[in-house]
């Protein structure tokens, strides 16, 4: 059955949170983690305040950021699936190409390019790069994570921009796979962000009085063994790794509430090619079309807590009710259907969601949405 979903009669639907776990390099022992960048090629931007690096070797994946002055790297390069990069997932699962499967404790991942390289130590192709005294731009083909130098049939873009202590970054995915098939949303790491094991404590506002300067929340580190990340929602769009002079970085989302994180390894412990690690990444759940164009922008703050909560305060005043308009993109919504999928009529999308809903039963889920009652 074909129908069409505009955005002014929406009913509200309930976000569902979990959309299938990620795939994270630091759960096995990786090829890449064998092998160190060239740090020759190394490219860095300096405005007084902030120092940061990004790898040519890597795809141009962010490896480093420090204070300017202060040779002391924040970010884990323990393999090429850490670093600060663009990492995207799709189907199918598992996912196999030019005759290479994944081994078997990655096939859950399906497709997935990641902007530094694969697990066997290739590392992705710049194929743009310019750079400014406080700025850059790169252009990669990211690399298939799970399999040996495959590129994928993407590219990734990233804007760099030095401001004060922060780092604002806007970043954007051009598709263009032989894989016509659209695939069910998945979690999207907007980026993913590993930190060094100095910096293990991982602080949030995850509470009802958003903007108020309400007390902050420790999400602490799983025990136990298995997958090592828990979820939460930030309601005020950040979180942060820091040490225990509680400094550290943070990285603020616009209009994202889901995150995921964690630490891995000895707390307090290790520089930037050693094992342990804090992990952030906001995440929204996303429909990726073979041919789709996809943006996101996210800020580092490199500082105290103080800093990094006050930078996502004065972004955000306060909350208010979401306004989908379905008018050229998903708007991050989702489908879920009984006995199989559902589907749209794929992207472009021209002013509103034509689905196709297929079984009854299909649902149309959105991403979270907090904002106060009273409004």
């Amino acid at each position: 059955m074909n129908t069409s979903l505009y955005y002014h009669s929406l009913a509200r639907v309930a976000p569902r949170v979990f959309a299938g776990l990620l795939g994270m390099t630091l759960l096995v022992s990786t090829a890449s983690a064998k092998k160190k960048f060239d740090e020759s090629k190394l490219e860095f931007i300096d405005n007084g305040t902030i120092k940061l690096g990004v790898s040519l070797d890597l795809g141009g994946a962010i490896t480093y950021l420090s204070k300017s002055g202060r040779d002391k790297n924040v970010i884990n390069n323990h393999d090429w699936g850490r670093q600060i990069q663009m990492s995207f997932f799709g189907g199918p699962v598992p996912y196999e190409e030019k005759g290479q499967k994944p081994k078997k404790h990655w096939a859950h991942i399906g497709w997935n390019p990641i902007q530094a390289g694969d697990d066997y130590g290739n590392g992705s192709q710049i194929v743009e790069f310019t750079k400014k005294e406080t700025s850059l731009y790169l252009k990669c083909i990211p690399k298939q994570w799970p399999l040996n130098n495959i590129p994928g049939e993407c590219t990734y873009e990233s804007f760099v921009e030095l401001k004060g202590n922060t780092v604002e970054v806007k970043c954007r995915l051009v598709n263009a796979r032989s894989d016509k098939i659209q695939y069910p949303g998945r979690h999207q790491e907007l980026p993913a962000v590993y930190t060094n094991g100095e910096y293990y404590r991982l602080m949030t506002y995850r509470g009802d009085q958003p903007f108020t300067g309400d007390k902050l929340a420790r999400i602490p580190k799983k025990v136990g063994g298995g997958f090592p990340w828990k979820y939460w929602l930030a309601t005020e769009n950040w979180a942060a790794l820091v040490n225990d002079d509680d400094w550290g970085l943070g990285i603020y989302k616009p209009n994202n509430s889901l995150f995921i994180g964690g630490f891995a390894g000895k707390e307090g412990r290790g520089g930037t090619h050693d094992s342990p690690t804090g992990y952030i990444a906001p995440l929204h759940t996303e429909i990726l079309d073979h041919n789709i164009t996809y943006e996101y922008d996210y800020s580092l703050i490199l500082g105290s807590l103080d800093e990094i909560r006050g930078y996502a305060l004065e972004q955000v005043k306060g909350t208010k009710p979401p306004d989908w308009k379905f008018v050229s993109d998903r708007q991050h919504w989702r489908y879920q259907a009984n006995g199989g999928k559902g589907t749209d009529a794929g992207w472009p999308i021209k002013g509103h969601l034509q689905l196709d809903l297929g079984e009854p039963g299909i649902a149309a889920i959105s991403p979270p949405a907090l904002w106060q009652a009273k409004e």
